[in-house]
C-alpha cells in the first residue's frame, strides 16, 4: 500500500493549500518521521539488529552468509578507529579558534592519520564538521518527533516554535564552532539538518493555518543562522538568554491563537 493510500491526501503537509483546515500539531508528520532517519522512539539510533524491522526489508530472508575473509572485520575496525580519531581531533581544532582556519592537513596531523586515510572518509573540513554536528542535531530531531511537549507533539504551534527556538539556541551556544564550520553561506540550505528544520517549522505553520507557509518558513528559520548568532553573541554582546527570550516572544506572537500570519 502506498503512503498516499495509507494516510490520504491530508496526511502530507506539502499538500496543504490556502484556506485548508488546520492540522493539529499533536503528532509528527510523515515527512518529519522520514527525514529523521532510522531512529527509535527515544530519538536514538536503532541497534543494528533492529534495522531490518525499521526499514521493512521484505528481502531479509534472501540474505546470504558473509563469505568475505576474516580480515574484513579487522579492516572495518581499523576504519572505525581512524574515523573516531579524525572526529575527535577535528572537534578540538574547531573549538580552538576560527573554524575557517581548519584544513585537511591540520586535521590529518592532529588525528595522526595519513591524508589518504582522511580523504577516504571526508572530502573537506566542512564535511567533517557536518559529521560532528550531526550527532547533536539528531538528538534534537528525535525530541521534536517523539519527545514530550512543548518541544515534541502535543502543544500549540506557537509554544512548539518557541521551544524549538530555545533548543536550537542551546545547540548553537554549545557547538557554535562546529555550526560555523558546517552550516554557513549557501551550503547551509543544502544540509540534511536544515531540510529537517524546514519541514518541522513548515508543519507548525500549516497547523496554525498560515496562509503561505512556503514563503514564510525560511524567514522563520533565519534567526537561527550560526553567523547571526555569532554576531549577536560576540559582536553585540547579547546573552543567549536575552536572544532566546526575544525569539520565544516572537514565536508566540507569530503563531498566537486566533491569528493568521
Amino acid at each position: 500500500m502506498s503512503d498516499h493510500e495509507r494516510h490520504g491526501p491530508a496526511a502530507d503537509p506539502v499538500r496543504k493549500t490556502k484556506g485548508a483546515a488546520r492540522r493539529p500539531a499533536d503528532r509528527p508528520t510523515p515527512a518529519e518521521r522520514d527525514l529523521i532517519g532510522v531512529l527509535g522512539p527515544a530519538g536514538d539510533p536503532l541497534p543494528a539488529g533492529d534495522l531490518l524491522a525499521a526499514g521493512d526489508l521484505s528481502a531479509a530472508g534472501d540474505l546470504q552468509v558473509d563469505a568475505r575473509p576474516a580480515a574484513a572485520p579487522r579492516r572495518r575496525a581499523d576504519s572505525e578507529r581512524n574515523r573516531a580519531q579524525i572526529l575527535a581531533a577535528a572537534e578540538r581544532l574547531f573549538a580552538e579558534g576560527d573554524p575557517r582556519t581548519v584544513t585537511m592537513d591540520r586535521i590529518a596531523k592532529a588525528a595522526g592519520v595519513g591524508r589518504a586515510t582522511l580523504y577516504r572518509s571526508f572530502p573537506d573540513p566542512s564535511s567533517v564538521a557536518v559529521a560532528l554536528l550531526d550527532e547533536h542535531e539528531r538528538l534534537l530531531q528525535g525530541q521534536l518527533v517523539y519527545g514530550p511537549p512543548p518541544l515534541g507533539p502535543g502543544a500549540p504551534a506557537g509554544e512548539r516554535l518557541a521551544a524549538f527556538y530555545l533548543a536550537m539556541l542551546d545547540l548553537l551556544e554549545k557547538h557554535l564552532p562546529l555550526a560555523l564550520g558546517a552550516e554557513t553561506g549557501p551550503e547551509r540550505f543544502r544540509t540534511g539538518a536544515y531540510g529537517f528544520w524546514r519541514v518541522h517549522v513548515r508543519t507548525l505553520l500549516v497547523a496554525h493555518g498560515t496562509e503561505d507557509p512556503d514563503a514564510l518558513v525560511d524567514t522563520v528559520l533565519a534567526p537561527l543562522s550560526p553567523e547571526l548568532f555569532a554576531f549577536q553573541r560576540h559582536e553585540l554582546g547579547l546573552s543567549a538568554e536575552r536572544i532566546g527570550a526575544s525569539l520565544a516572544a516572537f514565536a508566540r506572537g507569530l503563531l498566537q491563537a486566533g491569528a493568521r500570519p
